[in-house]
């Protein structure tokens, strides 16, 4: 299947998503679920949670369906925003509870070890693209993107202004973009 496929595929998904047809909900969490779970729980740090936060963000999905504007981004960028953002507010519930343990980068655990649900993302060459980054850059793309901090932790973390913390992804994201963009003219 190439990416025009995938395009039309996803726009026709959308459609129905759009129209309230209840079996496309089940299509959509069959194509989307396993990528959505690898990332929320690297974030809530739990298979539980990480099930819970996932199921909330679907049920966001569905009813703001009509909010997504693909003039701003792809339909699985949004969808990974709303997953990504739900997990960060769980695990900030959490952290504030007392029920979860502030764990270091350095001890870091893939918590889905075993499962298919993560995006492994040494298998689609991101880790070799990421490392390519000027450290700055790179460190930061770990922190946000892979360890699901936010910017105000990481500045937090590495001491560093929240402004020098901003630039750095903004700079990190526009590099990747570059090199993505040329990857999809070239398949």
């Amino acid at each position: 299947m190439n990416v025009n496929d995938n395009r039309q595929n996803e726009q026709a998904l959308l459609l129905r998503l759009k129209n309230g047809e209840h079996d496309a909900f089940g299509d959509l969490y069959d194509a989307y679920s396993a990528a959505l779970f690898g990332v929320v729980s690297k974030i809530v740090r739990s298979e539980d949670e990480g099930q819970d936060v996932l199921q909330d963000a679907f049920v966001k999905i569905w009813k703001n369906i009509h909010y997504f504007d693909e003039n701003k981004g792809t339909f699985f960028t949004w969808m990974l925003n709303i997953a990504r953002n739900s997990a960060i507010d769980r695990y900030r519930r959490l952290k504030k509870e007392g029920k979860v343990e502030i764990q270091e980068v350095d001890s870091n655990v893939d918590i889905a070890r075993g499962h298919q649900t993560t995006i492994k993302t040494s298998t689609i060459g991101l880790n070799d693209l990421v490392d390519k980054l000027p450290e700055e850059q790179r460190l930061m793309v770990e922190y946000i993107y892979f360890n699901g901090y936010t910017q105000q932790e990481v500045a937090d973390e590495l001491n560093m202004p929240l402004g020098t913390v901003k630039t750095r992804v903004r700079t990190a994201v526009q590099s990747l973009r570059k090199v993505f963009t040329l990857l999809l003219f070239w398949i």
